[in-house]
């Protein structure tokens, strides 16, 4: 603008020199050709000079514009990221100075960002040395409840997959000795149906011969089908490890209708496919606890067997977990409030990250993998584990600590060591994906 006036002075004020000059030849014939050619050159020159600043005015308007939008754009991102429920605050004030992240509600872009570390990892199995024996540690012999017997007269009595363990049978089953104890594939007498979780005898034969078993399962069409990347798989594991995906018939169905359907051998990719029939609980989640926890159970022979465990990336004391499930609606209430109770009466500790020699960097685990030997404390952990599951709630990161840590405080010679490792450490080695869907969990009080 300032330009236009300084340039339209200018221009005025060279224009009457020219027209005194012209006046002066105005009698002659040179002097008219000179004033023909003076006005066809000023005429030029202001119509150049206007077309150039059309240009830039109109190109310091644009700018403009844009500038302007994006600040009233970035005023209203942050007014919305800014604002805190007062509830919220008021809740994290109330809750025994817990400090609880509501992930539920954290501004996008606020959220703690989490990175995988480094894992050293050998570049060849060809060095590796596995123990003789695995039965060296801490030896005992477990057995396992195959079927229950009508207690009473009671016509109420219904089978169940897992038993009905009595709270005595429940305490005693802590001790690590030679005992028989419930770990899920209980029948009922004779007579009565299937309990679930059936297996054809093909695939029992195949998952039985497996010594090493990579597992996983997806129930109630709840994920999408993700495949090894084979790339990335050495052919040592290809030929060593079986790779096994849990499904039931309406998964199936559905994975087959976006394209994922087994091969003439049961195979998509390098999972083998295993259908199971007549699921054993009606909640999806309880149900995936059945591979995930009693592995040592579906592959009898195997020597490893890998689901998952490092710490939680965010929580460590089960207080806070009880207070994120309850908010987040995870399950019932009342049902979490009753385990939490149960654990507190039992001396379940909170986690103090100062003591050295906590036996747990965390109590409450992130549970996408898991990696151990099956050896008897370790089978005895995982029944115990399942059983807690089958008895309260299907949120398992609730009775973790609690399991492992009664199992250790009722056998103080044969201590159960677990290692937990960074969470930074499971997102380098596997990458976790969120559910396709669920059902609603049960209704909350």
């Amino acid at each position: 603008m300032a330009l236009y006036r300084n340039n339209g002075e200018l221009l005025t004020e060279r224009r009457s020199i020219i027209d005194h000059v012209f006046n002066s030849f105005e009698k002659s014939d040179h002097g008219s050709r000179v004033s023909r050619r003076g006005r066809r050159f000023g005429r030029i020159t202001k119509h150049r000079l206007s077309r150039w600043i059309f240009l830039l005015t109109a190109l310091f308007s644009i700018l403009l514009t844009v500038y302007g939008l994006k600040m009233f754009f970035q005023a209203k991102m942050e007014s919305k990221f800014s604002t805190i429920p007062l509830n919220l605050q008021v809740e994290r004030n109330l809750q025994e100075n817990i400090v609880v992240f509501d992930v539920g509600k954290t501004a996008k872009g606020k959220r703690r960002k989490h990175f995988p570390c480094e894992v050293g990892l050998l570049e060849s199995v060809d060095g590796l040395v596995e123990p003789k024996n695995y039965m060296n540690f801490t030896w005992f012999s477990l057995e396992y409840v195959d079927h229950e017997e009508r207690t009473s007269k009671n016509d109420l009595f219904e089978p169940r997959f897992g038993g009905h363990q009595t709270l005595e049978e429940r305490e005693n089953s802590f001790y690590a000795k030679n005992q028989i104890l419930h770990c899920g594939f209980v029948k009922g007498p004779p007579g009565n149906p299937s309990t679930g979780f059936d297996i054809n005898e093909k695939d029992k034969a195949y998952m039985f011969r497996c010594k090493v078993a990579v597992s996983s399962c997806i129930f109630g069409s709840s994920d999408f089908l993700r495949r090894p990347t084979s790339r990335l798989i050495s052919q040592y594991s290809k030929d060593n490890v079986c790779f096994v995906m849990f499904l039931d018939d309406p998964t199936l169905s559905k994975l087959s209708s976006e394209g994922n359907s087994p091969d003439e051998r049961g195979y998509i990719g390098l999972w083998k496919i295993v259908i199971v029939k007549n699921l054993p609980y009606e909640d999806m989640r309880r149900t995936g606890k059945v591979p995930k926890f009693l592995s040592h159970r579906l592959f009898p022979n195997s020597r490893k067997a890998e689901y998952a465990i490092s710490n939680h990336y965010d929580r460590h004391n089960v207080w806070e977990e009880v207070l994120q499930n309850k908010r987040l609606n995870k399950y019932n209430h009342t049902a979490i409030d009753e385990q939490f109770n149960f654990y507190q009466s039992d001396g379940l500790p909170k986690v103090d990250p100062s003591k050295a020699n906590d036996p747990l960097p965390s109590y409450v685990p992130e549970g996408s993998l898991i990696i151990r030997a099956h050896t008897p404390m370790s089978n005895l952990f995982s029944c115990l584990w399942f059983n807690e599951v089958d008895r309260f709630t299907s949120r398992d990161q609730l009775s973790f600590a609690y399991t492992y840590l009664k199992l250790r405080r009722m056998n103080p010679e044969r201590p159960f060591q677990l290692h937990m490792f960074k969470d930074c450490e499971r997102r380098a080695l596997v990458k976790l994906f969120r559910h396709r869907a669920f059902p609603s969990p049960p209704e909350t009080a």
